[in-house]
């Protein structure tokens, strides 16, 4: 609900407390959720009206909402519960605790016990805890005070205790002046006329000479209060701002800058000056009342705009917030008064395809036709929009990989895939930045056409740089980058030496603004905090510390003529906001209206004209006039846009590039754009050059055929095949040495050849670190590396009769009502070695999870955060739920330790030590009574989960050459018979058995091949899924460790990502199809696969060893012959 439509909500509370309805003012309030009335709770309390007190609480909480509302539902139903026991009434005392307090049973066992028994009591109070207990009355009064510190602290409430401050009869206040301006409207207005309805607009009759009485000194509905008087509202108590000082503006430290370190006046006000409130950000769609600040308002906007003659409805209905706007799949049609602008570049003139998602863009500086754009993985493009020819396309590489820093060459040996996180030309178009998600910066210079060289690359932070920006401080161009190092650099474009380092904030920094007036120079950066800074080049620290609306994701940008300051944010819940600043005041000056629910992503934004703002969001793009707060017009550019698309104007405003899915970028023109453009349409399209780049393609996928060809020979021969694969291409012909044995790899390398569907993506993501289908089997929940949770769900209909997951029909991202997202607490330090890792409750009811910061505990259904614990250091690296109780929980961290956790105590069991570094992996064993561990350091370790003592460990052997010290994953899992488990190496696969700790069969990866990424059982533990880090994916028979079917990166990647590095990093696999398994790739896409149906299974199974039967763990054998291994 927007910001308005909320106000409006409180004015008719006003309105039904003024007039009497009691009963309809609090019915009111608990279906909004808006207003939690407490004088009216502790009544209701007092009365002993349970049913009404929890009634009236469900508006606002549920019982499993958070470890408060679970609380204060637990009071509540005890004291029924002993007031019934007190009434000697058994039967609903027994009635009241089996419906009301076993639901806490679960999460206190040993309480609900306790409770049970007083039923066996003569008097309650002989329990020594009750033995205090006094009259009905006086426990109620007792009660209230612990539930009024309950509901306060409990931040489902925050916000919503107290009353907004409103003049009385507001709402009729409003009325009254919209009838006034009507009456000003008539042609022939009368000096006094009849309003009869309110039910359709005021129309005076037959002309009689009469003027129309001014609207403010004649009310024509009934006496208007006084002005002045805020007096409360019945029993909504006044809500009482309080007033910030005002000190002197940032105009002033600009032409004279401080002396003063950061500490000293870190707390000072944003931007060009003003006071520090951040209560105006707290709220800020209500800005605070303020008598030295001029906020514009609803009541304002009346008053201020009505030399307007007609055709302005939008300021009627501001209360309401009804202003007509375009989404997808409806009609575009508008009230002419509500007619886009023609100067609005609305209309689709090109489409684009970059082959990977766009992350940012940026058009050239003075060839306004030139769209420079970054990907997800790290690929730059260079397009001229007017003939739809793509000049350059380079994909991401390190120019000199020696004059890197050691951590991010460690960092691209393990992860090499890099997105771009922001793209941007130097004021003259000269030179170019691309920002990546790892550690550098590159520069290039341009010379025209298709002319880009490499000019410089700059090791710019640790971990992701997350801005880039040009600036002239002293005349000398600069480039400006911020990271997740929390600091912000300032390094000469020329050479790439540093000049600056800012330091202070305490959070990755998300966004850089630098900009100059009166010939000061300075920077504004945003972090994750939510704080926004400002910076001279002086070294000298931050002059501002101020919270930003949303307090998350925000960046900030001036009008084009640099005298008005905007910011667009994003909190993590979803709320997103588009403020302007008032530079002297230093305070929100308006918040843009027409997010109306939370966005799926951070939404972006752009200003154009020195008069339009625009933001992409609801799968569409939303424009406003800066001088007006309300919703000018929403496009959704033909439909097929992402949920947050990337939205960027050229310098003109003609055109306006906008991200859609399946990696298209639409360009939008006006009139005048379309005539730009128009200038390219006599172009030739049968030049030379795109017949040479056609050859080269061509070429290119003859090389690769080739490749693939010659790996399929080694596999086939390596594995004995006699005979063709029917329908595999291509067709590869090798004779067996087994004589008696025919059989037949499978190779996957066409479309065709297999059932594979990418999963919709309303949300854009980095990278999927982690992937679990529910046990259920209707739902794939995903965790990202930006510590998001994604959650896709099959609906049962006509055509999946079953609800279950199928590669056939594709599912929905699904979210609550509410628009929440799971989002995990982030690491603070290093946030690029933070290690994710999730757990799933059996009944699917909760997730437990953590992506470097504190673990968190979710409400699969509602997507609320149950509780945090755990907060780092050592931060969590893996999760596993105890097999036969969901609340101890085995938890890995970064430290090497494993602690043994009971979620219903808050309470470390035990701490196990035996590894040296982080832990990779954990699994229990319900049969044996085992917790089998694994960690970076290669060993694995086996604990009796009885009293937790280590039983034996084993450092698994590692190929020769390559060093025991070198970090990398070694994940476990158990196999269905629970005796054995798998395990999984970038170097090898290997099944052990537990109570030896033997290993019983491995397949090492040769060393020139392709490391695993990840790789699990399927569901009947008959078949091994793995991933590997050239895309492929194979599938093997677990009794014997061999390959029996292969998909290739072409069954299932666009040919644009083909040489991308895009590859999978997690496999799952179904927990009732055995045959199922889905994976989530390093550009943020999710693919489930399954085997085409006349097949029915992938491959068939090789043939066994040593007359071991398929489905069984093979003999013993420590490891295959170098024969049996693929050349990958």
């Amino acid at each position: 609900m927007s910001s308005l439509s909320r106000e409006l909500v409180f004015l008719i509370l006003q309105f039904l407390d003024e007039e009497k309805f009691k009963e309809t003012v609090h019915k009111l309030e608990q279906e909004s959720g808006f207003f939690f009335n407490m004088k009216y709770f502790e009544d209701e309390v007092h009365n002993g009206n349970w049913d009404e007190v929890e009634k009236y609480l469900s508006g606002f909480t549920k019982v499993d909402d958070n470890r408060y509302s679970m609380k204060i539902f637990f009071e509540i139903r005890k004291q029924k519960y002993l007031e019934a026991l007190d009434k000697h009434d058994r039967p609903k005392a027994v009635e009241i605790l089996v419906k009301d307090l076993k639901v806490f049973s679960t999460f206190n066992e040993e309480l609900f016990k306790e409770i049970t028994q007083l039923l066996t009591l003569e008097n309650f109070r002989e329990n020594e805890q009750l033995s205090k207990y006094g009259d009905t009355k006086s426990a109620r009064s007792i009660m209230l005070v612990e539930l009024k510190k309950l509901i306060e602290a409990n931040p489902l409430f925050r916000d919503k205790l107290q009353f907004p401050t409103l003049r009385n009869s507001r709402l009729r206040t409003l009325i009254n002046q919209s009838l006034n301006w009507q009456h000003q409207l008539c042609k022939n207005p009368r000096p006094n006329p009849d309003i009869k309805t309110l039910f359709v607009d005021h129309s005076c009759g037959p002309p009689n000479g009469a003027r129309a009485p001014s609207p403010v000194s004649n009310p024509l509905l009934g006496g208007l209060p006084k002005a002045g008087g805020f007096p409360p509202l019945g029993a909504h108590g006044p809500f009482q701002p309080t007033a910030s000082p005002v000190p002197p503006p940032l105009a002033g430290w600009m032409s004279s800058p401080s002396s003063v370190p950061h500490p000293a006046v870190s707390a000072g006000p944003i931007a060009l000056g003003g006071p520090s409130i951040p209560a105006a950000l707290k709220h800020p769609r209500t800005p605070p009342t303020n008598p030295a600040l001029d906020y514009p308002s609803a009541e304002s906007e009346h008053v201020s705009k009505r030399t307007r003659p007609m055709g302005i409805s939008e300021e009627v209905s501001l209360g309401v917030n009804m202003l007509p706007m375009s989404f997808p799949g409806q009609a575009h049609g508008h009230s002419p008064a509500f007619k886009a602008p023609d100067d609005l570049p609305k209309t689709v003139a090109r489409t684009l395809t970059q082959g990977s998602s766009p992350m940012s863009m940026d058009f050239h500086p003075i060839k306004q036709t030139l769209l420079l754009v970054g990907t997800n993985v790290g690929d730059i493009g260079l397009w001229e929009v007017g003939s739809r020819e793509r000049l350059v396309q380079k994909t991401f590489k390190v120019w000199d990989i020696s004059k890197c820093s050691m951590p991010l060459q460690a960092a691209l040996v393990k992860e090499p895939v890099v997105s771009v996180n922001r793209v941007i030309w130097s004021p003259d178009g000269s030179l170019f930045g691309v920002a990546y998600s790892r550690h550098i910066v590159q520069l290039y210079s341009y010379h025209g056409g298709e002319d880009m060289r490499q000019h410089l690359e700059i090791d710019a932070h640790v971990g992701g740089v997350n801005d880039i920006s040009f600036s002239t401080p002293n005349k000398q161009l600069c480039v400006i980058t911020c990271g997740d190092d929390k600091t912000i650099k300032v390094w000469d474009a020329a050479t790439g030496v540093k000049r600056h380092t800012f330091e202070g904030h305490e959070a990755p920094v998300y966004s850089v603004c630098p900009h100059y007036k009166e010939n000061i120079q300075f920077i504004f950066s945003t972090a994750l905090d939510g704080k926004i800074k400002a910076w001279l080049y002086d070294n000298m620290g931050s002059r501002v510390d101020y919270d930003a609306p949303g307090r998350w994701c925000t960046t900030m940008a001036y009008s084009a003529d640099g005298t008005r300051l905007f910011s667009c944010g994003t909190s993590k819940d979803g709320e997103s906001y588009i403020v302007e600043w008032n530079e002297s005041e230093g305070a929100v000056k308006r918040t843009y209206q027409g997010f109306h629910k939370r966005s799926l992503g951070v939404v972006q934004f752009d200003t154009t004209k020195n008069r339009y703002l625009a933001a992409g969001d609801d799968f569409s793009i939303k424009f406003w006039d800066m001088d007006n707060v309300q919703l000018l017009t929403a496009i959704d550019g033909d439909g097929g846009l992402q949920a947050s698309p990337r939205i960027r104007f050229n310098k003109e405003g003609s055109l306006l590039a906008v991200s859609g899915n399946e990696n298209v970028i639409k360009v939008m023109a006006n009139s005048d754009g379309l005539r730009l453009l128009h200038t390219f349409e006599n172009v030739s399209s049968e030049s030379s050059k795109p017949a040479i780049n056609s050859l080269a393609a061509a070429a290119a996928a003859t090389s690769a055929a080739a490749d693939r060809s010659a790996n399929v020979v080694s596999i086939q021969a390596m594995n004995g095949d006699a005979r063709n694969m029917v329908d595999v291409k291509p067709v590869i012909t090798e004779e067996s040495n087994d004589k008696s044995k025919i059989w037949k790899l499978t190779e996957v390398s066409e479309p065709s050849q297999c059932r594979s569907l990418r999963l919709p993506e309303n949300l854009r993501v980095a990278k999927i670190s982690r992937l679990i289908f529910t046990n259920s089997g209707n739902a794939i929940l995903a965790l990202a590396s930006n510590a998001i949770h994604l959650l896709w769900k099959w609906q049962r209909n006509e055509r999946n009769a079953t609800g279950k997951a199928t590669a056939s029909l594709p599912p929905q991202q699904w979210q609550p009502a509410s628009g929440i997202l799971m989002t995990n607490d982030a690491a603070e330090n290093n946030p690029e070695e933070a290690v994710p890792c999730f757990a799933l409750s059996k009944n699917d009811s909760y997730v437990m999870s953590a992506s470097g910061g504190k673990i968190s505990l979710f409400n699969m259904m509602t997507f609320k955060t149950m509780a945090t614990f755990m907060p780092p250091p050592p931060a969590a690296t893996f999760l596993a739920f105890h097999p036969l109780d969901n609340n101890i929980i085995a938890i890995g961290m970064d430290d090497s330790t494993i602690q043994i956790y009971n979620v219903r105590v808050d309470e470390v069991k035990s701490k196990l030590k035996g590894h040296s570094k982080r832990i990779t992996g954990l699994a229990f064993s319900n049969v044996l009574n085992v917790l089998v561990s694994s960690g970076a350091d290669a060993q694995l370790c086996v604990w009796n989960t009885d009293g937790w003592e280590k039983q034996r460990s084993k450092v698994l052997p590692l190929p020769q050459g390559r060093p025991n010290t070198a970090p990398s994953d070694t994940r476990v899992q158990f196999h269905q018979d629970q005796a054995h488990f798998l395990v999984v190496h970038e170097t090898q696969l290997a099944i052990y058995e537990t109570t030896k700790l033997e290993c019983m069969k491995q397949w090492p990866v040769r060393e020139s091949s392709a490391p695993i990424t990840h790789a699990t059982f399927s569901c009947d533990s008959q078949l091994v899924y793995a991933s590997f880090m050239d895309a492929t994916i194979c599938v093997f028979s677990s009794a014997n460790l061999r390959l029996r079917c292969r998909v290739n990166p072409s069954a299932y990647l666009p040919a644009s990502l083909s040489n991308s590095n895009v590859h999978p990093l997690v496999i799952a696999a179904h927990p009732q199809e055995p045959n199922m398994f889905a994976v989530g790739l390093s550009d943020g896409g999710v693919h489930i696969f399954e085997p085409v149906e006349s097949e029915g299974k992938w491959g068939v199974a090789p043939p066994a060893e040593n007359g071991s039967a398929n489905g069984a763990v093979a003999a013993p054998s420590v490891g295959a012959s170098a024969s049996d291994q693929p050349q990958r």
